[in-house]
């Protein structure tokens, strides 16, 4: 583990790459003085209505870093995502950066080996080469990087704070877009609640950078607010003042909201570290799906 650092002193040159069919945001983080980056969130295409993959999207991150003279150093996820594929395998395998997730993915592979009634598959956290706990710190380049556990939205989610920025995934929407749903197997309006507390106690001044925008009112698509303008503004945390007014406001709207359409695709694969189903006799890759277990 790395020494205990300042997380307040360094300022990480973030891009944000919006994918418009998921709505999902990936990033590369860079440290402007030694130029090593780190991607989050890198998404794997895929088109359910043919069953075609592609590496577009992950392309593009690798030539905006090669473009830029940047080095990648990691490739990292905020938790196990259900509306798209990691592509943190493939980039692996292209660059052979290390892999990261929190340690807690074993709690959602545990959960999801059984819907998928898979009682060999090891969910053990293997398919990463590190796994961050709690308050773990780490370096991108000369930017050190602290893990806080913010689960909710799922068992395993965390945040990288990166010096002034914080990367907090499915926890927080832009404030004109409120808060991330909590109905997913192990999900938790309770534990949402509290992990929005540890971001919010972040200085005022911190740059968030949310994992979706959903262009609420149809405005052009966002991903960077602030500690002070999501106390100040996010709709969910203006209308709900307490944890038990938060867990009714966000369990009634997540009865409203229907399951995302590829959920059953992207668990079995994201679970996986990303990897695809490997090739049966035929060459061919199959996805599982378990009717009526959701």
């Amino acid at each position: 583990m790395e020494p205990e650092v300042d997380v307040a002193l360094a300022r990480p040159l973030v891009s944000g790459f919006y994918d418009k069919p998921t709505g999902a945001i990936q990033y590369v983080v860079a440290d402007p003085t030694t130029k090593r980056c780190a991607i989050i969130d890198p998404i794997l295409d895929f088109d359910e209505k043919s069953g075609a993959t592609g590496t577009r999207s992950a392309d593009a991150l690798l030539a905006f870093i090669g473009e830029n003279g940047l080095e990648l150093e990691w490739i990292l996820d905020t938790h196990p995502h259900a509306d798209h594929f990691s592509a943190a395998h493939y980039l692996k395998q292209k660059t052979e950066a290390p892999m990261a997730i929190g340690d807690r993915i074993v709690d959602v592979q545990a959960l999801w080996k059984v819907i998928y009634n898979w009682p060999d598959f090891p969910a053990d956290g293997s398919q990463w080469d590190r796994l961050f706990t709690e308050g773990e710190t780490f370096r991108i380049g000369t930017l050190p990087v602290k893990v806080l556990f913010s689960p909710g939205h799922t068992l395993a989610s965390i945040t990288y704070v990166v010096g002034d920025a914080a990367f907090v995934h499915d926890t927080l929407f832009m404030p004109d877009s409120g808060t991330a749903r909590t109905d997913f197997p192990g999900g938790s309006a309770a534990r949402l609640w509290r992990s929005i507390r540890g971001i919010l106690a972040l200085p005022e001044e911190t740059r968030l950078f949310v994992g979706h925008d959903y262009q609420a009112g149809g405005r052009e698509p966002m991903w960077e607010s602030t500690v002070g303008a999501q106390k100040a503004t996010n709709i969910h945390l203006v209308a709900a003042r307490s944890e038990a007014e938060f867990v009714a406001l966000r369990e009634a709207r997540d009865r409203t909201l229907p399951m995302p359409r590829l959920i059953l695709h992207a668990l079995q694969v994201n679970m996986n570290g990303g990897r695809l189903p490997e090739p049966e006799a035929n060459g061919r890759r199959y996805l599982k799906f378990p009717l009526d277990g959701l």
